[in-house]
């Protein structure tokens, strides 16, 4: 006994552990990123259209300008033919130079009307362009006004299915598009456990069974701690907070998983030991608020995704 009591966890299991952990934390800032990348993209987009409007604005002043210019021109042909009639009663030499003049002012009328032509194909291009680009800035935002009203409607589920552990150490908020279960470790595991209490298992199952309904959302659980260190081995031979917050997710997840609705493929267990804290670590209060376990629901995105790349 005294020997299982002070075995250490093998420098595998640590690397693998940590290996683990480098992936997942890679995982989360990549879903931080995607969702950046995504805001950014409706934001480059919005200012696209906004180009290519007054881009059509500046071409209907050009084409305006040249309509004014193809009716001058006009007014002055109808001018010189009436000049022509009158000067063709007189000498061939008058005769000849109006109609050099004229075939010069024909010549120039119908480079104004070619250059109109091409103008109002290149007009008829960007406004084609711009509804195009108006229609799937549209599309983009009903997608992701739909992703906000899902992940709202989410929130309000799970706040009316977790409701009975109102003031209990359990709450549900939105943030970023995500939407976070929080539970305090005195509604889960006594101290130095991983082994979920009778009612914690109640609100697990709460949550799992709106994860059911909803089997296309990402499920990141994550464990924390607070800052005091681990003495000895605890249990199964946990040596740090690590261990420990990671051992604290995995229940989670086992427990989630017994509903066979639930996707397992979308769970994903993460220890984030005592680095992730809501408050110092200075009072006992604050060590109990960093004491928990967080469920993280994020709307998978890959549909958004395509849309952009398809811009």
């Amino acid at each position: 006994m005294l020997a299982l009591s002070t075995s250490c966890v093998s420098k595998k299991i640590y690397n693998d552990l940590e290996t683990k952990f480098a992936d997942l934390k890679k995982e989360n800032r990549k879903l931080s990123d995607d969702n950046e990348s995504l805001l950014k993209a409706k934001n480059q987009l919005e200012l696209d259209g906004n180009a290519l409007k007054a881009e059509l604005d500046k071409t209907k002043a050009e084409r305006d300008k040249l309509l004014a210019d193809y009716a001058a021109a006009d007014k002055s042909l109808k001018t010189l033919q009436a000049s022509y009639k009158a000067l063709e009663k007189n000498s061939d030499d008058a005769l000849q130079t109006n109609m050099d003049k004229n075939r010069q002012l024909l010549a120039q009328l119908e480079a104004k009307e070619k250059s109109l032509a091409a103008e109002q194909e290149r007009l008829n291009k960007l406004k084609s362009e711009l509804d195009a680009s108006s229609k799937r800035l549209s599309e983009l935002e009903s997608m992701i006004a739909a992703k906000d009203a899902n992940m709202k409607k989410l929130k309000e589920t799970l706040m009316k299915s977790l409701k009975a552990f109102d003031g209990k150490g359990l709450t549900v908020h939105e943030k970023d598009g995500k939407v976070y279960v929080s539970m305090e470790n005195k509604l889960l595991f006594q101290t130095g456990s991983w082994a979920v209490g009778a009612e914690g298992r109640t609100a697990v199952v709460e949550v799992g069974k709106v994860l059911a309904q909803n089997p296309d959302l990402s499920v990141l659980i994550e464990g924390h701690t607070d800052d005091d260190k681990i003495l000895g081995n605890i249990g199964g031979g946990i040596e740090s907070n690590w261990d420990l917050s990671t051992k604290r997710a995995t229940a989670i997840v086992n427990i989630l998983t017994e509903n066979k609705g639930v996707n397992k493929q979308n769970l994903t267990a993460a220890g984030r030991g005592e680095y992730a804290p809501l408050m110092s670590n200075d009072t006992p209060e604050g060590k109990a608020k960093n004491r928990r376990i967080e469920i993280i629901l994020t709307p998978k995105l890959d549909e958004i995704s395509k849309m952009l790349n398809d811009l």
